[in-house]
């Protein structure tokens, strides 16, 4: 009657840990983000589980079912697609419920894409804030940059590849064309990049090339 929250690979297969693929094989069950993108993952390492889809669309009545096959005795893993469960990720709702609900939470920890790309980034980081997906509605979008216009902590956003050259110009209107950034893609994969600019030159270069 227990909730672990299992870190998987944000890329890279080989960095799954020991841990995670112990409970992986353990567990009753495992909620997925999308379970075609877990399939593939217990696939490569030969794990036959049940999966149960939970994600940013699923209902309340989705969750507390989830929580109910919990109370009743059973072990659940939950993942998301890459990375730690719960960070920009909808597993944060299950794991409020448990504790609402007086259910053991464990974690399993993995690799982030959050301080991989810090470590990457070569800057001085003292301390960071982390933003995850920018809104996508302009005002909104607008009210949380000025939110942010002054802030002095490193500042780390998670952003899709087709939205990039939006979100480098709308940081380069709120922060200045001379602001310093760091582009990480692809962590851990064969095409991993990391790339240097102010957020000037950033614009100017995904002019020419595809995120």
């Amino acid at each position: 009657m227990t909730l672990y929250i299992i870190g998987t690979p944000i890329g890279n297969m080989e960095d799954i840990t020991l841990r995670a693929l112990r409970m992986l094989k353990e567990v009753d069950f495992i909620c997925a983000e999308d379970t075609r993108v877990t399939a593939k993952i217990l696939n490569y390492f030969d794990i036959k589980k049940p999966l149960v889809s939970f994600h940013e669309h699923s209902s309340m009545n989705d969750a507390m079912n989830i929580i109910g096959r919990i109370l009743n005795g059973e072990n659940c893993g939950i993942v998301t697609d890459a990375g730690m469960p719960c960070i920009s990720d909808p597993g944060q709702v299950l794991v409020k419920l448990a504790h609402e609900n007086n259910i053991p939470v464990r974690v399993i920890p993995s690799a982030t894409a959050v301080t991989s790309a810090a470590a990457l980034s070569g800057m001085k980081i003292q301390r960071f804030t982390f933003e995850g997906f920018l809104p996508v509605a302009n005002k909104e979008r607008s009210e949380r940059l000025e939110l942010l216009r002054n802030e002095t902590a490193v500042m780390i956003f998670y952003e899709a590849p087709h939205k990039l050259k939006k979100t480098l110009s709308d940081l380069k209107n709120f922060f200045g064309e001379d602001r310093n950034i760091s582009v990480c893609r692809e962590l851990t994969k064969i095409y991993e990049e990391t790339l240097i600019f102010t957020l000037k030159t950033a614009c100017e270069y995904y002019e020419t090339h595809e995120p």
